[in-house]
């Protein structure tokens, strides 16, 4: 589908991380926050990672992404850009739908880190103290 050099927009979260992608016709070249996309992502599983949807699709010239990422770690950041990679490239030719699907590109990971029970780091602490009959600390409330 030729698209004349037309922006497509499309945001990808994961954990703390949000990735603002724009994806257009080019030669496949790939900036994340101003980086190259290996600068940012040092690691090349993370690379590899961000790059499937492109392979699935056989689009991995055809367009040029550019990408702004914010918060979470650097691993929650390549799983937010990957999901806002599939976003856009649907936007951009909805026939890539059926393979991305397939690959589990379209499915947001909503695993988030779980926030911490104030009652529990309680209990710890009451269960820590020496002269605290360990089988009653239960009783202290």
């Amino acid at each position: 589908m030729e698209n004349n050099g037309e922006k497509f927009y499309a945001t990808g979260r994961r954990k703390r991380a949000i990735a603002k992608v724009w994806i257009q016709s080019g030669s496949g070249k790939i900036t994340v926050n101003s980086k190259e996309v290996k600068e940012y992502f040092m690691r090349d599983s993370l690379v590899m990672n961000v790059k499937q949807p492109l392979t699935c699709t056989n689009t991995t010239e055809s367009y040029d992404i550019n990408a702004t990422v914010i918060g979470g770690g650097i691993s929650g950041q390549a799983g937010a850009f990957r999901l806002g990679v599939s976003r856009a490239l649907l936007v951009a030719d909805s026939e890539h739908r059926a393979a991305l699907k397939r690959g589990g590109f379209l499915t947001r990971d909503a695993r988030v880190v779980e926030r911490k029970n104030t009652a529990d780091l309680v209990l710890v602490n009451v269960s820590s103290f020496p002269n605290v009959n360990k089988f009653n600390s239960h009783c202290l409330f």
